[in-house]
């Protein structure tokens, strides 16, 4: 049974969510299948399908402190399983990118620093870096030396490229980032993804 303190912001983020991500939330029909396919639906208190239907009937800023948008892979599986062609996975980063611009209550743990670090790599080399990406969630945390002993298998097992990757179009991922900030300025409370 879901529960759902009306609040008045609740239209509000729904009108954010489709501004941020063009997903009409009102096709949704319950199939349950976005959560039936999510590979961490089974670590959350919150599965996808709860988090369409509370956003369906106009659920508020205690949406943005879910556990499920931090826990979420963004593996794409619910979006491509749901009948009605419903983007499930860009609603998770919407409401990620809302969360962070509203303050909203992090969860525990370090997963807005994760994102950040790889969104900050994608934006520098036109596509994540994996080395670049670990060494800057470790400078953000400070626990340098954490999990090094994995390393040299990593490299071995050629998981880690020690050179940034070649042949991305930076030019475009530049672009895009710079709209991102751009429409985060016209929209006022967006978030962009830096």
């Amino acid at each position: 049974m879901i529960t759902i303190k009306k609040k008045k912001n609740g239209a509000g983020l729904k009108r954010a969510i489709k501004q941020l991500c063009g997903v009409d939330l009102s096709v949704c029909f319950q199939c349950k299948k976005c959560s039936s396919g999510c590979a961490v639906a089974k670590l959350t208190k919150t599965r996808p399908s709860e988090v369409m239907r509370r956003l369906h009937l106009g659920a508020g800023q205690e949406l943005l402190e879910s556990d499920l948008i931090w826990t979420c892979a963004s593996c794409g599986t619910c979006s491509a399983r749901c009948p009605m062609g419903i983007d499930v996975a860009a609603v998770m980063d919407a409401l990620r990118q809302l969360s962070v611009a509203s303050g909203a209550a992090t969860p525990a743990g370090n997963v807005p620093l994760f994102n950040r670090a790889f969104l900050k790599t994608v934006a520098m080399f036109g596509r994540t870096y994996e080395l670049g990406m670990v060494a800057g969630y470790k400078l953000g945390t400070g626990k340098l030396m954490a999990d090094t002993e994995k390393f040299p298998t990593m490299l071995k097992k050629g998981k880690l490229a020690l050179l940034p990757p070649r042949g991305a179009d930076k030019r475009t991922v530049k672009r895009i980032f710079k709209k991102s900030k751009e429409n985060k300025g016209a929209a006022g409370n967006l978030a962009s993804p830096l």
